[in-house]
């Protein structure tokens, strides 16, 4: 994922060289299980009640039930003041069909270990094979990159600076792991690239990742979270068109002009931050 090297944590995105997808997947099934249980103000402290106290995801032991409960917290926020969960959150609500992407969008945008795998899934085409050697090596050859260390392939298969192969081979086995979920991979022993079911939800969702990093105009259009989707920018445009008219965002699209904006998801100190970097 190279359109941004440092993403805002102001709005809740996370850097550096840790992420949850080193013991973990996006964990579509737990999240399901919780956010039905309660609403959306919901604070942190009732999400880790609500896993520890109340047992809502039926966890046999208390150190399972505190290990989901972490978990679950540091890939997706789990706090209303959080931005990007609270409009993962939102949109969840809003539009069901959209939540395998909108989890798997909120985990990219939270957890940099899955985010080194997006290059290399959104290259493959439809129908080809992803092998978890591919996904080890992508991850391994995009953290030199973040490093800015240059090594083979087959040293860092023998002892990765910063990855050992046991852990780079759990990293690679969850990620593929989450990918499936999300819809963009098929299969159990071997996985095939495959097109996720993306919603109008999906698309506002992503375009408020964008526009939290910067992204303004036409621009959003084609930014990193939006081709995340795969869609056309004709679809794109109708999809956001969609979105303005049950209220979700603001658009406006005259020609080459777009305006959008979104009043009804962040709050005025958020959107004052925003102006002040634009």
């Amino acid at each position: 994922m190279k359109e941004a090297s440092v993403f805002p944590e102001y709005f809740g995105f996370k850097n550096g060289e840790r992420g949850t997808h080193s013991g973990r997947t996006i964990m579509l099934s737990e999240l399901r299980g919780l956010l039905q249980d309660l609403p959306p103000e919901s604070s942190v402290a009732d999400y880790r009640a609500a896993v520890i106290e109340q047992n809502v995801l039926g966890k046999r032991t208390q150190s399972t039930r505190r290990e989901t409960a972490q978990r679950l917290r540091t890939l997706y926020g789990l706090d209303p003041s959080v931005t990007v969960f609270r409009g993962m959150r939102f949109f969840w609500e809003k539009d069901p069909p959209a939540q395998p992407l909108l989890a798997l969008c909120c985990s990219l945008a939270r957890d940099p270990l899955l985010r080194l795998s997006m290059d290399l899934i959104l290259a493959t085409p439809e129908g080809e094979k992803v092998s978890k050697t591919q996904i080890e090596h992508a991850v391994a050859e995009a953290t030199l990159d973040v490093t800015s260390h240059r090594k083979s392939y087959a040293s860092l298969a023998g002892g990765h600076e910063r990855f050992s192969p046991k852990t780079l081979s759990s990293i690679a086995r969850n990620v593929s792991s989450s990918w499936t979920q999300s819809g963009y991979l098929k299969g159990r022993s071997f996985k095939y690239r495959t097109l996720p079911d993306v919603t109008v939800g999906n698309v506002a969702y992503a375009v408020l990742l964008g526009y939290l990093c910067g992204g303004r105009g036409r621009l959003l259009l084609d930014c990193v979270w939006v081709r995340l989707l795969g869609l056309s920018v004709g679809q794109v445009q109708s999809c956001l068109s969609d979105a303005s008219g049950r209220g979700w965002l603001d658009y406006r699209g005259i020609g080459s002009v777009v305006e959008i904006r979104f009043p009804n998801l962040l709050t005025p100190e958020e959107q004052r931050w925003l102006d002040e970097q634009t």
